[in-house]
């Protein structure tokens, strides 16, 4: 019971700026007709169909198969299972890349700087990424690191690139919704409650690929510059 209390009351880094960039992104992404939103009141996710072509998933899959290295996690290595996919960052200099990454930060009304960079994922028969959350428990000796590196993710931007045979969906445990990689759309969601505090309703897996293989590609935001 005490330990509720205190949690009550402690002051949460970054709130104030989740909130804002929360209020900001939502507005945006209500009035663009070609997002649509998940019906949930556990979380803001929404989806935009056709936001990639057929060409560039492509080009995305051959550039995560030349950087791809087995996934890695702050707290924990990959042997431990929980993180089996292979990933890696796309180069941010690329000038496919950046207009790629121009195209999320539009859609979200986010500043370029705000925005790491690209990070491509690839998932073989097996491999999964167990149900976590993208935002830092600020609790953990990681986050005085990222606190310095640019502060609590915001939002999250997904991508899948292509067909999978079977497995691989994108599973919200607690909304309840498993959504299926179809490619080239984009999932969106923000990793705060509109009044910023860290949202645990985002909690999602990468479920296991059961035959063929899924690969995607992920931006996240900072509140505030990205290093």
């Amino acid at each position: 019971m005490g330990h509720d209390m205190s949690a009550k009351n402690e002051i949460i880094p970054d709130k104030d700026a989740l909130a804002r960039v929360g209020e900001s992104v939502r507005k945006r992404l209500k009035a663009d007709p070609q997002v649509y939103q998940v019906e949930t009141d556990k979380a803001e996710i929404f989806a935009i169909g056709d936001f990639l072509s057929a060409e560039e998933c492509k080009r995305l899959c051959t550039m995560i198969d030349l950087v791809a290295k087995p996934s890695t996690l702050h707290e924990q290595d990959y042997a431990s299972g929980f993180r089996t996919s292979y990933s890696g960052d796309l180069d941010p200099s690329d000038s496919f890349v950046k207009s790629i990454s121009r195209r999320i930060d539009d859609l979200l009304g986010m500043a370029p700087k705000c925005g790491e960079a690209i990070q491509g994922q690839r998932y073989l028969p097996g491999q999964q990424f167990k149900p976590h959350n993208d935002w830092f428990y600020t609790s953990e000796k990681y986050w005085e690191l990222e606190r310095k590196r640019g502060g609590q993710r915001c939002w999250t931007a997904m991508a899948f690139l292509n067909e999978v045979e079977e497995g691989g969906e994108t599973h919200f445990t607690e909304v309840g919704i498993k959504i299926e990689p179809k490619p080239g759309v984009l999932l969106v969601w923000n990793n705060a409650l509109p009044d910023g505090t860290p949202n645990e309703g985002t909690i999602h897996a990468g479920t296991p690929v059961l035959k063929g293989a899924k690969y995607v590609i992920t931006k996240w935001y900072r509140t505030r510059e990205w290093k």
